[in-house]
């Protein structure tokens, strides 16, 4: 089922020119997966657990990729965590946005995502009918013929469940200084964000329960605030 979607994205691919010509950028990141977005030397990582066909993963994006462009000591890591009850749609558009990340490196990546989420209908019904995809490329095509990024979406997935994360939006806030790292659950704004850096920065033990940012925890799936 997951090649047959794969295939309806690609009759319906075609090159075009996009809404909106992102700025050049200079590859920083070490090569990925996984792709970051924003500083590389930031002292804090924010890995974001998300499902392209969670509702709520789609309000919560674009807030949060605009805060961390907006924070020098904070980077934004993505992780792949499609829902059970979203696929095989999930799988399918992370997919796409990893084979983005492929051929045009971190940049391409989260334009794909928010691509992605500006257009899909979320709740595991994906893209409209006939909602072309922007910018395929022979390479882009290749790598959706293949195994690679179901793979790594795979993988990613596995990780997120092993370690005790199965719902979406989640997020895993790691001071790389002092090793310590914080998990909130559901979708966080900023203040509560630097609240939890602060946390970390503190005489915290090496981990944190997400009680102590003032959060609690939600139960498995789509997360609503």
């Amino acid at each position: 089922m997951l090649a047959l979607l794969l295939f309806a994205l690609l009759t319906v691919v075609q090159r075009e020119v996009s809404d909106a010509t992102p700025a050049p950028t200079t590859e920083q990141h070490p090569a990925g997966p996984p792709w970051r977005h924003g500083q590389p030397d930031a002292r804090f990582v924010l890995t974001f657990y998300a499902d392209l066909e969670c509702p709520f993963c789609k309000d919560y994006y674009p807030g949060l990729k605009s805060w961390i462009g907006q924070q020098a000591d904070v980077s934004l890591q993505w992780h792949h965590l499609p829902l059970a009850a979203h696929e095989p749609v999930a799988s399918a558009l992370a997919s796409m946005a990893e084979c983005a990340g492929e051929t045009g490196g971190h940049g391409a990546f989260f334009d794909a995502i928010g691509w992605l989420y500006q257009h899909t209908r979320s709740g595991g019904q994906g893209l409209p009918e006939g909602r072309r995809f922007p910018g395929l490329t022979p390479a882009l095509r290749d790598c959706l013929d293949s195994e690679r990024p179901q793979a790594v979406v795979r993988t990613q997935a596995e990780q997120g469940t092993h370690a005790g994360i199965t719902a979406t939006p989640s997020l895993r806030l790691e001071d790389r200084q002092s090793g310590r790292s914080l998990l909130l659950q559901g979708p966080v704004e900023g203040d509560a964000l630097l609240s939890a850096m602060d946390l970390l920065m503190g005489d915290a033990p090496d981990t944190a329960p997400a009680h102590a940012a003032g959060l609690s925890a939600i139960e498995d799936g789509d997360m609503p605030r």
